[in-house]
């Protein structure tokens, strides 16, 4: 029987934030590990036909994750996330920015802090994102670099992903 997927992205201007919540049709822990472990966030964490690569990965409070979306045409944009709080298979709070090849941050370019829960719902798992911006500009250069788009692409992989990560 198939599974309603619930995709939801709200964006408050006033609060500057925006929230996403989008279900999956597999258990909280392999969910949780689509999104904490480098191996697998490698295979879907890019919109098609874009590709993602970590160069270094430590999930833990104090830890990183820096990687780059790669391009089909060789193009190369790198982006940090610095972990704050983890509550294993629940939720993290990560700080995520722009960056070069070295981690170093970019900081013309818009930076915000992603609250990530998981929610189990039976079959399927409910990840909800709470992403805040320190300013309303930051938050409008994402909404036009096509983040709704990217994100809902990047998504649709991680359903694609998820047959073959069960065993």
């Amino acid at each position: 029987m198939s599974q309603h997927v619930i995709f939801e992205f709200v964006v408050d201007k006033d609060n500057k934030t925006i929230t996403v919540k989008r279900s999956f049709a597999a258990e909280r822990s392999l969910i949780w590990d689509a999104y904490t472990k480098p191996e697998i966030m490698d295979q879907w964490w890019a919109p098609k036909p874009w590709k993602a690569r970590t160069k270094t990965m430590d999930f833990r409070e104090g830890g990183y994750w820096h990687y780059a979306m790669l391009g089909p045409e060789g193009e190369e944009h790198w982006a940090l996330a610095k972990y704050i709080k983890i509550q294993p298979i629940e939720s993290f709070t990560a700080f995520d920015a722009f960056a070069d090849a070295d981690a170093n941050i970019n900081e013309s370019m818009p930076q915000s802090e992603w609250e990530a829960s998981f929610t189990d719902m039976g079959e399927q798992t409910l990840v909800s994102f709470v992403i805040r911006y320190n300013d309303l500009a930051q938050l409008e250069a994402t909404i036009a670099m096509g983040f709704k788009e990217g994100l809902s692409m990047a998504m649709e992989g991680l359903d694609e992903l998820l047959p073959t990560l069960v065993s």
